[in-house]
């Protein structure tokens, strides 16, 4: 298992779905900036991650719907990590499971 280590000012969690994402977005001391759901588009995303653009990282669960993101942070000079399913800890082996929580 390879895990990504570099220090980033903002951290971007999204949970992908076919018409909506939940986004969230810490600062670097793990304070919660935006929690909130937007529409499965790239004009939405920019607009919600423009302010701390110059220091993020996006982060999404490998699932079938995920490769526009990585266009979406490629074409706009953003760090992208893609995580494995079975290593997202957060939900794994836990007993509920909401948007919230992922």
């Amino acid at each position: 298992m390879r895990f990504y280590t570099q220090q980033h000012r903002y951290t971007c969690g999204i949970d992908l779905h076919a018409r909506s994402l939940y986004v969230c977005i810490l600062d670097d001391t793990g304070h919660s900036i935006i929690h909130k759901q937007i529409n499965a588009t790239p004009e939405a995303l920019l607009k919600l991650i423009q302010p701390y653009q110059d220091d993020l990282i996006i982060g999404v669960e490998c699932m079938f719907s995920w490769y526009w993101v990585a266009d979406f942070c490629a074409q706009h000079d953003i760090k992208f990590v893609l995580g494995h399913a079975l290593y997202m800890k957060a939900i794994h082996g836990g007993k509920a499971k909401n948007d919230k929580i992922d």
